[in-house]
């Protein structure tokens, strides 16, 4: 056997080599993915799904980052077919993005029982927004089958879901797609992100915080937000989980540590915005905003609330960013206009909401935020005007517009053969919820019209089909009914007041009122700790993202403040973090003396010193009982009441001892279900849950007539209304009576006629 060439024996040895190096490389840099699963509860209204003869489609869509990919797929569907459903005859059509991915045949055995199955998704045709259509063909007999039988149905478990394997992709560090990709709108999911401060933030710091993570709360909206907050070190990253996005605020007296090597993160001599790759993974994110001083900081933090439009490129310097014309109260973009008439147009929130097609057409809704301090009691109504169109019916029968707000049904219109568009006008009744209890009075607006409401029209097409019977068996075939609510329809809030009594805890949790009033809190000051724990600090972030999603504006005026004497010179609505102050606290005239000051002192105090009755249920208290605890867990307040120093301004405290109640104070503003359980003045949260009462004294804010104010306040009181009637009465039979012996007196005088 022949010797090999050296040359080729060191050529061999070289392209094994570079083989194991990229392949090397390969490992190192092997891109992060990771399971996700999606229910059918949590894509659609959190209910099963039924399927019909006549309505025997049922469409799920779910969204994927664009930052993403998808690398397997599968959809796990559980289902209840009839019982009176013939096998091999029956089955479902499953299609993704309108490509059919699966047959699946109902077998012998499997009707009225539930079944689960698996039909593989292909990633190839996974993009940023997809839908999944499931198609029921279901026959419960073989001659002259009638389509609306009662015995045609599958039921949709709500547990079904959609399993992806998820996959990272690289991206480039280009500013230009900014607000991606720390947000995507594709993402149905709660944002979370990361910031990044220096390990002692003064208040220029926290309120360049509070106005980026203010921006993205009103970006996510619905979606929710939270940020995990970290002093002076970047969070570790793992290739298992989701990339990280990471936002770090630095100035270049004040740089969090891990910023200690000048050279990988230089000074900056004016205001900047740098995207960049996390040192330990290119797959996740970080966002440099950096500043000179402390003013040129906040000039970074406002181009970017200011949406980035003309960011580009990896850095970008911030020459000027103007500040906005002052806001008006009420303004909120997310908030429906007061003060004018509004059209259906202003309120559509995807194409083809105000569209609905079928035999049996899905609802067609539409959302109205009002501010909760709206005044509708004793109204004649809210004027409504509907125009809309529909698919003719063949003859004039049963068929009907019904239209409901809330769940509540309103009215309910003919659907005729008149091919004309309809103009109904409207007026929406709405009712009151006062008693005669003060303490309850909590002016709640209406019913029927609270600060988040749903329009809905529901169009129901009566038809008539073919004879099912035996000896008479006639098809017809179903007509493709369509209706539209014309987008020129409106709704009018105009001429009504504001007007409400406070403390209410449940319009802060739910609209963030009384300092979205102000969609840019200018008329907000925010009072911290003086050395806040990164878990105060997030609860913070958390809070402002919470209010900037019900308005959806960032909050460009913010004032944050770390010195408790600030309070009492502002003119403002305050929102406290952490514990109030000690002068507060013993302030005459802060509000907090029985049966309030037992709730402060649970979220302040450990040992738990309280005086309270041993019920909590009960909203009468005692002053005299006292009840010593001392105990461990988290334990944490919500508190409203008005401003000690300025009549008409509101304060809010979220208060807590530990980190514990800290974090558990931030699970709640996650969680709607707890949130919907905060209210009045005092809302107590423990793990077991939130205990809500209203105590102290009640106050108003807004502005009433005298005499509607008067009637409004008398109207809980009949008895003193009607004593208040009788003495009106009497003193102007009193007048009257001195009015006519007066002019008696002069005529016997004069002698006049």
């Amino acid at each position: 056997m022949s010797r090999l060439p050296s040359w080729f024996v060191t050529s061999l040895i070289l392209l094994l080599t570079t083989t194991a190096w990229a392949q090397a490389d390969m490992d190192e840099v092997k891109p992060p993915s990771w399971q996700v699963q999606r229910s059918f509860g949590q894509l659609t209204q959190n209910r099963d799904l039924m399927l019909r003869g006549v309505k025997n489609t049922q469409v799920v869509s779910f969204a994927l980052r664009r930052d993403r990919i998808a690398e397997n797929g599968e959809l796990v569907l559980a289902y209840t077919p009839s019982p009176a459903l013939l096998p091999e005859l029956s089955h479902l059509r499953v299609y993704l993005n309108e490509v059919l991915m699966d047959t699946l045949v109902i077998t012998k055995g499997e009707p009225g029982r539930q079944v689960e199955k698996r039909v593989r998704l292909d990633p190839r045709l996974v993009t940023d927004f997809n839908q999944v259509r499931i198609e029921f063909v279901g026959h419960y007999t073989d001659i002259c089958e009638d389509p609306a039988h009662s015995a045609l149905w599958l039921n949709l478990a709500k547990n079904s879901r959609i399993a992806l394997t998820e996959q990272a992709l690289a991206l480039t560090n280009d500013l230009s797609h900014f607000p991606r990709p720390f947000f995507d709108t594709s993402d149905n999911e709660r944002l979370h992100l990361n910031m990044v401060l220096p390990g002692d933030p003064g208040v220029p710091e926290l309120q360049s915080a509070g106005v980026l993570a203010s921006y993205f709360g009103s970006l996510a909206g619905w979606r929710g937000t939270g940020f995990a907050v970290s002093y002076d070190q970047l969070p570790p990253v793992s290739g298992d989980e989701p990339p990280a996005r990471i936002l770090v605020l630095a100035a270049n007296d004040n740089r969090p540590a891990f910023m200690a090597d000048e050279k990988q993160y230089p000074p900056v001599e004016s205001a900047e915005v740098r995207l960049m790759d996390h040192p330990d993974s290119p797959y996740s994110k970080i966002l440099l905003v950096q500043g000179k001083g402390d003013n040129e900081l906040a000039r970074a933090v406002r181009a970017l609330a200011l949406g980035g439009k003309l960011l580009r490129g990896e850095r970008a310097v911030i020459e000027e960013a103007q500040p906005l014309a002052p806001r008006k109260p009420y303004d909120a973009p997310n908030w429906t206009p007061t003060d004018r008439p509004v059209r259906f147009a202003e309120l559509v929130e995807y194409p083809g909401q105000l569209q609905a097609s079928g035999l049996i057409p899905d609802p067609i809704e539409l959302r109205v935020r009002l501010p909760p301090d709206l005044f509708v009691w004793q109204n004649k109504g809210i004027p409504l005007q509907t125009r809309y169109r529909y698919t003719a019916p063949t003859a004039n029968d049963d068929s009907r517009l019904n239209i409901s707000i809330n769940g509540e049904f309103i009215g309910s219109l003919p659907l005729t053969g008149e091919r004309d568009s309809q103009l109904e006008k409207l007026r929406l009744a709405v009712t009151s919820n006062e008693t005669a209890n003060a303490r309850d009075q909590l002016m709640v607006p209406s019913l029927k019209i609270g600060a988040s409401n749903t329009i809905r029209y529901d169009f129901s097409f009566a038809t008539t089909f073919g004879s099912a019977q035996p000896d008479r068996c006639q098809t017809t075939l179903v007509v493709d009914s369509r209706a539209v609510i014309d987008e020129n329809s409106m709704i009018d809030f105009s001429g009504y007041h504001h007007f409400m009594a406070m403390p209410d805890l449940a319009a802060f949790v739910r609209s963030g009122f009384p300092f979205s009033r102000m969609a840019d809190l200018s008329d907000t000051l925010v009072l911290m700790p003086a050395a806040p724990t990164p878990m105060q600090t997030g609860l913070m972030l958390d809070t402002l993202a919470h209010i900037a999603a019900q308005t959806g504006y960032p909050a460009m005026a913010l004032q944050i403040t770390q010195d408790p004497d600030v309070l009492s010179g502002s003119d403002a609505d305050l929102l406290v973090f952490g514990r109030l102050p000690d002068h507060l606290e013993q302030e005459p005239g802060a509000g907090l003396q029985q049966p309030a000051d037992w709730l402060l002192q649970a979220a302040n105090a450990s040992p738990v010193q309280t005086r309270a009755p041993a019920r909590l249920e009960h909203t009468s208290f005692d002053a005299g009982a006292r009840v010593t605890v001392s105990a461990k867990g988290p334990l944490a307040a919500v508190v409203g009441m008005e401003s000690p120093y300025t009549p008409g301004r509101s304060l809010v405290a979220l208060l807590g001892n530990q980190e514990q109640d800290y974090a558990l104070l931030r699970q709640t503003l996650q969680d709607e279900g707890r949130l919907n359980d905060i209210s009045g003045s005092v809302a107590l949260l423990r793990e077991s849950g939130v205990n809500s009462q209203l105590v102290g004294e009640q106050y108003y804010i807004g502005h009433l007539p005298w005499w509607v104010k008067l009637w409004y306040l008398l109207a809980p009181q009949p008895v003193l209304l009607a004593v208040l009637a009788v003495l009106s009465t009497l003193l102007l039979a009193v007048l009257l009576w001195r009015s006519l012996r007066w002019l008696a007196h002069r005529r016997d005088v004069h002698g006049v006629d």
